[in-house]
């Protein structure tokens, strides 16, 4: 298969038996920054191999199955994406289940976090294959919710804690219903702990929110004004709904730091989450050197699936962009027309006091008294706009740059086992010279490097392969979920609309009798 993609490259190699792997060198170089896990997290389990095709450089694409839902109101969304399998019925054991250790084949790839290797499997309650089916149904048992910010601490020092509570019937958690005090610095530390376990395997995991130095500084300091509540709301809601995302993740569902997060009541201080940390100036340096990586590596994809998907992620993420920047536009033009129609509100009740004529000045106060009402609906409308509607388009920016994450990631890979084949047939050149030159003292070490690398290449293939696999899986499950969301939203966004213009028909039909009286 190697040998189609660069030709040439293994032809002046002895052909000897390809071996697995089992050293410990990294094969995705992940830019990530490795949180210290606590001592109770286990490795991510390793991911079974496949069977490897040898007349392509990715996976078989998966065969196309026909959507049961071509009535829909997003189809056309739908028929572009391709399903591995149909539904099937969702498999739920009534009792728990004892621990199952996952059994894989002898050829594995192993995935592993910069130069360690992975030793042992997480060994699940729950085989993945059960939850994928639920998830995929929608019938996953779980609810989370964000409430109750409270701010602790005075000075500098404060910080905002968030109760979240966690309600299902899933037999991988102690109970069916809990909660635990969490601040925003866990929340980072757990994405950082899945982000370095999944997204260098192809796993796309969702973000958390944004930081926002501003906002938090005017919480800390306490300064109570609207623009620190809106702050507070906006952030327990991100953080529900990152919670929410990671939660219907099956395989992210079955890591023990989310378990962990969501039952333990105290958890290790996450650290180096800070934006001026040392680790923070890291993260910093490695996406610099991300951005360069990316200029420098020219990949030669043969794959159409992944050029094409490639293309249409970079075209929605500049087009989400600018419907979020509309959108938010709209939010401001709403407030704006809200406090307008509360200032005409009060002018129109003052001159309805100093108006002599009785029918008018009623007329008037009445005017008021709707245009006061109006000004209620337009804020609940812009509160709308914002909650309902501009907050799933920055979720879906980020979660677009997540997706584009994973295929750097795929790319780094790609390019770790060319340089494994050019450094193969290096040591195949240099036997050859040891052989011409009569250098049997070198040639056996000669050889059992070429051995070496033989077995790198084929670990390199490999670990190519699944994670192109992986990728494939992962982005027709965010293409079903982005549809589905986007539909629900629409539809409540434009249901909001309609009420909105309802009420304000009903204001304007009462008020038109009182106008109509005046004589």
């Amino acid at each position: 298969m190697a040998a189609e993609r660069e030709p040439s490259l293994l032809a002046a190699v002895r052909p000897t038996d390809f071996e697995v792997l089992e050293d410990g060198n990294t094969v995705f170089a992940s830019p990530v920054s490795t949180l210290e896990s606590s001592p109770s997290s286990p490795e991510p389990a390793s991911l079974p191999a496949e069977d490897l095709s040898t007349n392509s450089n990715g996976p078989k694409p998966a065969e196309v199955m026909p959507d049961d839902d071509r009535e829909d109101l997003f189809a056309e969304a739908t028929e572009e994406v391709s399903l591995d399998s149909p539904e099937r019925d969702p498999v739920l054991s009534p009792e728990p289940t004892p621990a199952i250790t996952p059994v894989t084949p002898t050829t594995l790839v192993v995935p592993r976090m910069e130069s360690k290797s992975v030793t042992a499997p997480v060994i699940f309650d729950r085989s993945r294959e059960e939850i994928e089916e639920e998830a995929n149904g929608d019938l996953l048992d779980i609810e989370i919710s964000v409430s109750d910010p409270e701010k602790v601490g005075d000075g500098m020092n404060a910080y905002m804690a968030y109760r979240v509570t966690t309600k299902t019937s899933l037999s991988m958690f102690h109970k069916n219903e809990f909660s635990v005090k969490r601040r925003f610095s866990d929340f980072l530390g757990l994405h950082s702990k899945l982000a370095t376990k999944y997204m260098h395997i192809g796993y796309i995991v969702p973000p958390t929110p944004e930081k926002s130095i501003v906002g938090m500084t005017k919480v800390k300091v306490g300064k109570e004004d609207s623009s620190s509540a809106d702050f507070i709301k906006k952030r327990r809601a991100a953080l529900e709904r990152y919670l929410q995302r990671s939660v219907k993740h099956p395989t992210l569902l079955q890591d023990p730091d989310l378990r962990q997060f969501l039952e333990r009541s105290e958890l290790p201080r996450a650290v180096n989450t800070q934006a001026l940390s040392g680790a923070g100036i890291l993260r910093m340096v490695n996406k610099a050197a991300d951005a360069v990586n990316k200029m420098t590596i020219k990949m030669n994809e043969s794959d159409a699936w992944f050029e094409a998907k490639q293309q249409q992620f970079e075209n929605l993420d500049q087009q989400l962009r600018k419907l979020h920047a509309s959108v938010e536009a709209l939010v401001c033009h709403r407030k704006e027309l809200s406090a307008n129609t509360a200032a005409f509100a009060k002018s129109a009740a003052m001159l309805g006091n100093s108006e002599d004529h009785t029918a008018l000045s009623r007329a008037l106060s009445q005017l008021a008294e709707v245009e006061e009402k109006i000004d209620q609906l337009h804020q609940e409308q812009a509160f709308a706009d914002f909650y309902v509607f501009s907050e799933l388009l920055g979720d879906y920016i980020r979660l677009i740059a997540a997706v584009k994450g994973v295929f750097d990631h795929r790319m780094k890979c790609w390019q770790k086992w060319q340089d494994a084949q050019v450094t193969l047939q290096k040591k195949g050149e240099a036997e050859a010279k040891l052989q011409l030159a009569n250098r049997p003292d070198k040639l056996q070490q000669a050889k059992d490097d070429i051995k070496e690398w033989e077995t790198k290449v084929q670990q390199g293939e490999e670990d190519f392969e699944q994670i192109s696999k992986t990728i494939r899986e992962e982005v027709q499950r965010f293409e079903r979920e982005r549809v589905k969301d986007f539909k629900t939203v629409i539809i409540k966004y434009l249901e909001s609309l309609v009420q909105t213009q309802q009420q304000l028909i009903k204001y304007w039909e009462a008020f038109l009798p009182e106008a109509k009286s005046i004589a």
